[in-house]
């Protein structure tokens, strides 16, 4: 049912806004796809892409979403002060964006900097998703501005976890450790503080009841 599935798909590039289910079961959001033979290439929004085998994906479905339109432009006769960021908020707009489980997001996030906007670890990782600026400079993210960090590290664990075909555990700990860590050892390491992290990240994720659909 997989290859047939796949072979449906055909060669000819996906119509804007889907959703791509990997043979794992993990369900993320993409803005087209397009396959050659054995490969199939993955395109987010923003011009990101990665390439994957075709045999990783189950199918694309289209998104059913249509954006509303534009607000008007507010009048630019006097600055307005930002209102202050919600992190749990911004973590929860960044899941729904890209489809990645709501709860692994803000039990990474929760892992990561427990919230703290302005967290800074002794590496040198910055933020609510701790990013090392080397991570928010490939993403083209202030690491320091709560929604670029946020977004960044979410595009970050998307990638992850389609390099890794939907495996939570080893997209975990390359997120900890670096993917050539998980490449070296094929899978988590055997680094005490890696194994520890990913074992407290997917239990809280497994632990945390099921959040509300966003309307």
């Amino acid at each position: 049912m997989k290859l047939l599935a796949i072979l449906l798909i055909g060669t000819m590039t996906a119509a804007a806004g889907e959703y791509v289910t990997l043979a794992s079961g993990m369900q993320m959001r993409i803005e087209r796809h397009e396959q050659n033979g054995s490969k199939v290439m993955l395109y987010y929004p923003g011009g990101a892409s990665t390439v994957m085998d075709a045999s990783a994906v189950v199918r694309f479905e289209a998104e059913d979403y249509v954006a509303p339109a534009p607000a008007p432009a507010a009048p630019t006769a006097a600055a307005v002060p930002k209102a202050p960021v919600d992190p749990r908020a911004l973590v929860t707009a960044a899941a729904h964006k890209t489809a990645i489980p709501e709860k692994l997001l803000h039990s990474l996030v929760a892992a990561e900097s427990g919230y703290h906007a302005n967290a800074v670890s002794p590496k040198g990782a910055i933020g609510l998703m701790q990013l090392m600026p080397a991570t928010a400079n490939a993403y083209g993210a202030d690491a320091k501005d709560p929604v670029q960090n946020v977004e960044a590290g979410t595009a970050y664990l998307r990638d992850l976890l389609l390099k890794y075909n939907g495996d939570v555990n080893a997209a975990l700990a390359a997120y900890n450790a670096g993917p050539g860590a998980v490449d070296k050892y094929h899978g988590v390491p055997p680094y005490a503080e890696t194994q520890s992290y990913v074992g407290r990240v997917i239990r809280n994720y497994q632990n945390t009841p099921q959040a509300t659909p966003a309307q």
